[in-house]
């Protein structure tokens, strides 16, 4: 495995559909990744490291010693929130007011946080249904430890390119809308959407931070 290429590959692709892709945030997808993976990557520029499990990252977290900015992108439990919740800098998948009770009460600072949003509207996936995320945002101005910076999706599992450009597309026009109607909603400039085999797609339609994995560590 060369991660040093894997990571340049990755870069040459995202420059040349953006040339301004120093404005796409790398945020690498270490659910299958040790702990000399990862300080690979730091070393090759990826500092960005996104866990799916509060057991692993709280493991990692202890193991290595570097300052690396970490973003929890799993669907997180409201029992495990005061377990992880001082130990992220991001949350990327924020969909329940249960939740976010628990962030209020355990976080020490305010957390930027992704509202996860089921585009596709698969029963297989989490998130809120598009019509009522206006709603939950509303509901969130309670709390003072919750910094609502965008909106997350994932696309459907398909080869389907216009199926996946539609979802990112989407989740897009969404960002749009709410940041022009309400003006508690213009700190939402940010849209996490993108996985390895997707991830082109979503540069071309808004995203501003992706989570790879599998193309980061392949041989």
């Amino acid at each position: 495995m060369n991660i040093k290429k894997n990571v340049n590959e990755v870069r040459e692709k995202i420059e040349k559909i953006d040339k301004k892709s120093q404005c796409v945030d790398i945020v690498a997808a270490t659910k299958y990744a040790n702990v000399e993976q990862m300080i690979s990557l730091y070393h090759n520029g990826i500092v960005k490291m996104g866990e799916n499990r509060v057991d692993a990252l709280l493991s990692k977290r202890k193991m290595i010693d570097l300052p690396i900015e970490w973003h929890f992108i799993g669907t997180l439990q409201s029992r495990k929130v005061k377990d992880v919740i001082n130990e992220i800098d991001f949350l990327h998948s924020l969909d329940r007011e249960s939740v976010a009770k628990e962030i209020e009460k355990y976080r020490h600072e305010p957390l930027k946080c992704f509202i996860q949003v089921n585009i596709s509207g698969e029963e297989t996936k989490h998130g809120l249904n598009p019509n009522k995320v206006a709603s939950f945002l509303n509901d969130l101005k309670q709390y003072q430890k919750i910094e609502v910076i965008g909106l997350m999706t994932m696309a459907p599992n398909t080869e389907d390119v216009q199926i996946i450009r539609s979802c990112f597309r989407n989740l897009k026009k969404l960002q749009e809308e709410l940041t022009r109607h309400d003006e508690h909603f213009k700190t939402i400039k940010e849209l996490s959407m993108g996985m390895s085999n997707d991830y082109l797609i979503a540069i071309e339609e808004g995203s501003t931070h992706i989570r790879l994995g599998s193309v980061l560590f392949q041989d």
